[in-house]
């Protein structure tokens, strides 16, 4: 906070053009104000969940939060790839090359989306195997493995739409300026998932709570992708190609399909939850990833590649400084 005060309080070196210094500070002042309460938002959808499994049965609660801590895994490492080539999309807005920061969104995006369906994969077809594995011991009854189970599938449901929220917020942001229609967005996303949750809590429990999760921040990642659509941003800072994205997002979406009844049916076999998660995993594996570069032909595959050089590259600088 100190540090934060501190640049919002200090003095610009030299005055924009046409203007003082005093006129740029109300600028980053409603730019930080639209980070806040879009953040602030996001996390109000806990407080929704939290609200309406206040009604269920005592135990609905845990098996949500056990759900939803090992699902958010594969979110949580598709977007370090979003936070580590940031500084790239920020430096081309700043040098003024929009075409070089769309093409890298794109890329991040494709990558990113790919990289969470894998884990979504997994998540879905071993659910049972992982919360045994990782919780059944104790006052955990295997009961609760199958509640918490059928919740994390159904959680999971919203894992792109997640990371899709992560990746492309970057973008409204990544010029300096303040966007408002990233909170609109969110409260849209807030909205859905609040009436259909209350809607959908009574007759199917946590999970119709998880499902009106995974619908609303879905809604959310549609809004931010629309309003990213090129001819209506260009001038404000990242545009995408619409048709573009939804076309390479298509293709890891049809193998994440495949994988997962695949993983799930393999996992299911064996009697161990080691040797079933382990057997789920590999198929997982072995059906997505050559699937996925299958569909995405010769430019899927050199596309990838070329966003995976640019983050092994980033990650060695960071540490050899």
């Amino acid at each position: 906070m100190p540090s934060l005060w501190r640049q919002l309080t200090s003095r610009r070196p030299a005055p924009r053009p046409g203007g003082t210094d005093a006129e740029g500070r109300p600028m980053q002042l409603a730019l930080v104000a639209a980070v806040l309460l879009f953040a602030l938002c996001r996390q109000s959808q806990v407080l929704v969940e939290r609200f309406l499994a206040s009604t269920l049965p005592a135990g609905a609660i845990s098996h949500l939060n056990y759900a939803q801590k090992v699902a958010q895994i594969p979110m949580t490492l598709s977007l370090m790839l979003c936070t580590v080539t940031f500084p790239v999309v920020a430096r081309a807005l700043a040098d003024g090359d929009t075409e070089r920061a769309r093409s890298r969104v794109q890329r991040d995006i494709a990558l990113a989306s790919a990289l969470v369906l894998l884990g979504m994969c997994a998540v879905i077809a071993c659910a049972p195997q992982m919360i045994e594995l990782l919780f059944q011991r104790g006052a955990f009854t295997a009961a609760d493995t199958a509640a918490t189970a059928s919740v994390m599938r159904v959680y999971a449901l919203g894992l792109l739409g997640q990371t899709l929220v992560g990746a492309l917020v970057r973008s409204y942001f990544s010029a300096g300026r303040p966007r408002w229609y990233p909170v609109a967005a969110m409260a849209a996303g807030i909205a859905v998932t609040s009436w259909t949750g209350a809607a959908a809590v009574g007759p199917f429990g946590v999970a119709g709570i998880a499902a009106a999760n995974a619908l609303g921040i879905t809604v959310t990642a549609a809004l931010l992708l629309t309003g990213l659509r090129k001819g209506r941003r260009a001038a404000d800072g990242v545009s995408v190609h619409l048709r573009q994205v939804l076309a390479e997002l298509s293709r890891p979406v049809r193998a994440a399909v495949v994988a997962t009844v695949a993983g799930a049916f393999v996992a299911s076999r064996p009697d161990s939850a080691p040797a079933g998660l382990v057997a789920g995993l590999l198929t997982v594996t072995a059906v997505f990833v050559p699937l996925t570069l299958a569909l995405g032909g010769p430019q899927g595959r050199t596309s990838a590649l070329r966003s995976v050089r640019t983050v092994t590259r980033r990650l060695a600088h960071g540490r050899n400084r």
